[in-house]
């Protein structure tokens, strides 16, 4: 979204790129002791196509919001400042109406309850001619393959899907300042496919400046001209193009945790032990949420007749396009979501605690046996602090004060917490919240770990450090029998921690053995059902 300056609009040509410059510029935010980022010195100018790279945590997302306008005095997020930046020679908070963001979370950035009129929140801002809006939002919508008609419910998205609407949103508004905060991070192959080759041709079309934050660097290295590398609390550390950065700053970066192509993590994960199922979905079908208005869609079912049954000692991995119900699947299997139709039941020891429905489990229940990390990191934060949030856990499970101390500082030297264990989780960036949300299902410690962990996209936002410590993290806890179940778009988590993989995909959920590509010879999945 944007929102446009005092003139109604850009202060530079119509179609031009915009310049950007900063000079000792640096952040930090409300509460925290250090700067996000501090002695920036950099100029863009009109046109260049920038990659923003370092470790997670960095402060890419946060110099992607204040070029967007979003710090500084009454802006959106409050905190100090130093030195200057400016687009087109003006503060960036004053010169807003030329530039389209898409962050890192999409929900932050939905405004409408209509997917058309969500689109079309920016083009109004912006002042454009109201006789051509619409046909530039249906062409945007067009574009970005958003499968539903403009009076979808914006709440009723995947977040996928949620992605692909507000990147509509900003190409829409034709900026003169594009920046993109993983922009193809919740993608399915196919639409980050689709979104990379939409931005190709885009960029060859116009002249707009590009400013692009993505951990996955060969798959977008083509569309950038330079790279700029920034590190945590600090300013520039390399700048150049492609081929030089990383010919002379490669091996450095890649031990920093940058992914540099070619220099793909290699988690050291013991082998998968395998067991009996944990829990089971027995023909579940799951029907779209209801919908306010008299214009609100019908319900429809989302999945149909689903059977699965993620076992002890194995890692299972839904798949599957953007809205197939990946993730409405994994929150039944959690207990936390209640069938359509069919059941969702324990199994094993589960059973042994209780044979009910696990949607009828008790909270305390079921948050000692399944453990869960929900798409949107922010919903499952309940104390102020990271090391309070971790400490939270182990304490109701009854683990000593001492003990628990012990636990939460490992995991917090492990997942590259530990300077922000005074933080509110809600400031973190969005790498650092999905290792908080992943941290805060494993804080019960090894021996009370729950026996099902359900995860959705459990390494959203890492670097290759925090990747791999996630990883061997998630392959520990499958090594001693708990089941790991998973929705993920990560290709190189598919290849390393995946035993069986389930695909998610018009109403349906069809299992297959891992490396195979057969169909599983499994109860948990039945001819003409799953």
């Amino acid at each position: 979204m944007a929102a446009p300056n005092a003139r109604g609009g850009s202060s530079a040509s119509p179609g031009s790129g915009a310049r950007v410059e900063l000079s000792g510029w640096g952040w930090k935010h409300s509460g925290r002791d250090t700067h996000a980022l501090r002695g920036v010195d950099l100029t863009l100018e009109p046109g260049e196509r920038v990659l923003l790279l370092g470790a997670s945590g960095a402060g890419k997302s946060t110099l992607l919001h204040s070029l967007a306008g979003l710090t500084g005095e009454d802006a959106a997020i409050s905190g100090d400042h130093e030195g200057s930046l400016l687009v087109d020679g003006e503060p960036a908070n004053r010169s807003r109406g030329g530039v389209g963001l898409v962050s890192q979370d999409p929900e932050t950035q939905l405004v409408m309850a209509r997917a058309g009129d969500d689109v079309a929140f920016g083009l109004e801002n912006l002042g454009v001619d109201p006789e051509l809006i619409w046909p530039r939002v249906e062409a945007s919508l067009d574009e970005v393959g958003f499968p539903y008609g403009l009076r979808h419910s914006t709440g009723a998205l995947s977040g996928g899907e949620k992605q692909r609407l507000v990147i509509a949103g900003a190409l829409a508004m034709r900026p003169r300042l594009l920046l993109l905060d993983e922009p193809t991070a919740n993608l399915d192959p196919a639409g980050a496919e689709l979104v990379r080759a939409l931005l190709a041709r885009l960029l060859a079309e116009t002249e707009a400046t590009l400013v692009l934050v993505e951990h996955r660097v060969a798959e977008v290295v083509e569309l950038v001209d330079r790279v700029v590398v920034v590190e945590p609390g600090g300013g520039v550390i390399a700048d150049g193009t492609p081929g030089a950065v990383f010919a002379e700053h490669g091996r450095s970066l890649a031990a920093q945790g940058v992914w540099i192509p070619g220099n793909e993590p290699e988690p050291g994960l013991p082998p998968a032990p395998g067991g009996a199922p944990l829990v089971e979905a027995v023909d579940v079908s799951a029907r779209t949420p209801f919908q306010v208005g008299v214009r609100a869609a019908p319900r429809r079912v989302v999945l149909e007749d689903v059977n699965v049954a993620p076992a002890a000692g194995t890692a299972t991995a839904l798949t599957g396009p953007n809205g197939a119900g990946k993730s409405t699947l994994l929150t039944m299997l959690a207990g936390l979501g209640k069938p359509y139709r069919g059941r969702v039941l324990p199994r094993g020891p589960l059973a042994q605690a209780d044979r009910r429905p696990l949607v009828r489990w008790p909270a305390r229940r079921l948050a000692r046996h399944v453990g869960t990390v929900f798409q949107h990191a922010e919903d499952q934060f309940v104390t102020p602090t990271v090391r309070d949030e971790l400490r939270f856990a182990p304490l109701r499970a009854g683990m000593g004060e001492h003990a628990t101390d012990a636990w939460v500082g490992e995991l917090m030297e492990r997942l590259r917490l530990t300077r922000l264990a005074d933080v509110h989780p809600y400031t973190l960036s969005g790498g650092e919240k999905r290792r908080l949300s992943v941290a805060t299902a494993l804080s019960s410690g090894p021996s009370h770990a729950p026996d099902v962990l359900v995860l959705d996209e459990p390494t959203f936002g890492q670097d290759t450090r925090t990747w791999t410590e996630l990883v061997e993290l998630l392959g520990a806890l499958r090594a001693e029998g708990r089941a790991v179940v998973m929705a993920t778009h990560d290709q190189l988590l598919l290849r390393h921690l995946t035993d069986v993989r389930v695909r998610v995909a018009d109403g349906r959920a069809v299992q297959y053995d891992q490396g195979s590509g057969k169909r599983a010879a499994s109860d948990a999945v039945r001819e003409g059902k799953a």
